[in-house]
């Protein structure tokens, strides 16, 4: 259940419309959807503001279209699928409302585009190589309707190319800072900051960056106060944290 329609049906209680035990019934009631292989959460949403979102490796065209169907069917808009493959995507162009940013492998159902944006978050990447991890969280971000500044190819390396855009980290109220190699830039960027700082440690880099492992471990040791870390590659959860920061952080 939306939150929209449980804040209407309250009001509905309220104002005498329906009884008390009705609405217990609406929002007691089916609080998933049993397809056997997965069961959507229907009331993700009346919870967290955000719909549940669909881990696309893994699972089969088939059961991904079965997963969407049955969350449209309670009225649930911007479902996100992750991880979700070129193949994949071209087997599901028959969902309607289906749109793929490829970069980043993500699928949108029926996307709410005249939703206004708010706050403001910053992605970050130190090279163009980290380019899908960093899509990944911006585009999560954004859909779930935070203002998405990105700032890529700006690493350590050419500290100069960071520094030239001091006034997008300035107006931040949260910023995710992806690299690979030794994951220095979260640590620059969080000297430099105020707002909160997502470390994303990417898998990009020569052989003893360990797939990643390198970049997670120079993250967790960074000397900068407020710097968080999540997953090698976690694109997704570094621009939905960044976007509940953002939508905690002083907005009206």
């Amino acid at each position: 259940m939306e939150r929209d329609k449980a804040l209407k049906l309250l009001r509905s209680v309220k104002n005498g419309e329906i009884s008390p035990e009705a609405a217990l019934s609406a929002f007691t009631e089916a609080p998933f959807t049993e397809l056997g292989f997965a069961k959507p959460d229907n009331h993700r949403a009346l919870r967290k503001g955000v719909p549940e979102v669909i881990f696309g490796q893994g699972k089969t065209p088939e059961q991904i279209r079965g997963i969407v169907a049955a969350m449209k069917e309670t009225g649930a808009r911007d479902i996100l699928i992750t991880r979700l493959d070129d193949a994949k995507a071209s087997a599901l162009d028959d969902i309607p409302g289906l749109e793929y940013f490829e970069t980043p492998r993500i699928g949108v159902v029926d996307r709410v585009k005249d939703k206004p944006l708010k706050g403001s978050v910053c992605v970050v990447c130190a090279g163009t190589s980290d380019l899908p991890v960093a899509e990944e969280a911006a585009v999560t971000a954004e859909v779930l309707g935070s203002r998405v500044t990105k700032v890529y190819d700006a690493g350590v390396s050419g500290i100069h190319r960071l520094l030239a855009h001091l006034p997008e980290l300035d107006e931040a109220r949260a910023i995710v800072a992806a690299a690979g190699m030794e994951g220095a830039l979260p640590s620059v960027i969080g000297g430099l900051v105020s707002c909160p700082v997502i470390a994303v440690p990417t898998s990009v880099g020569y052989g003893a960056s360990f797939g990643g492992v390198s970049a997670l471990l120079s993250m967790l040791n960074s000397c900068a106060a407020g710097v968080s870390v999540v997953n090698i590659d976690n694109g997704f959860g570094a621009g939905y944290l960044a976007h509940i920061i953002n939508m905690t952080n002083g907005l009206p």
